[in-house]
């Protein structure tokens, strides 16, 4: 590629993410969404966070790609915090620290 067909890529898609957050944004900014927008937003995060996470356990850079006994263990912990306590900073503190004593003891 030519470095005019490089910049141009990146304008053009510098220009889309600009335009696409500025329709969330900057076209809607301070009103009121209707209630079932605001309902149907509310599950974003819970749909978001797994397609993020998974692949971190599953396939970890850290390990070249291979299943890690240590990984799994914090993730089931976290999964097992967050669902019986409902807590998101007891669900990540809990999966850190698992996760740093099974690479400790597993090393």
């Amino acid at each position: 590629m030519s470095h005019t067909d490089i910049w141009l890529t990146i304008v053009f898609l510098a220009l889309g993410t600009w335009l696409l957050r500025f329709s969330f944004l900057g076209l809607i900014g301070a009103r009121r969404l209707p209630d079932w927008v605001m309902r149907h937003l509310r599950y974003v995060p819970v749909a978001v966070m797994p397609g993020l996470i998974a692949p971190l356990v599953v396939w970890p850079q850290a390990t070249g790609g291979h299943l890690d006994p240590a990984r799994l263990m914090a993730a089931a912990t976290a999964l097992f915090i967050g669902a019986y306590f409902k807590s998101v900073i007891g669900s990540i503190l809990g999966g850190m620290a698992t996760l740093y004593l099974a690479l400790y003891l597993v090393g």
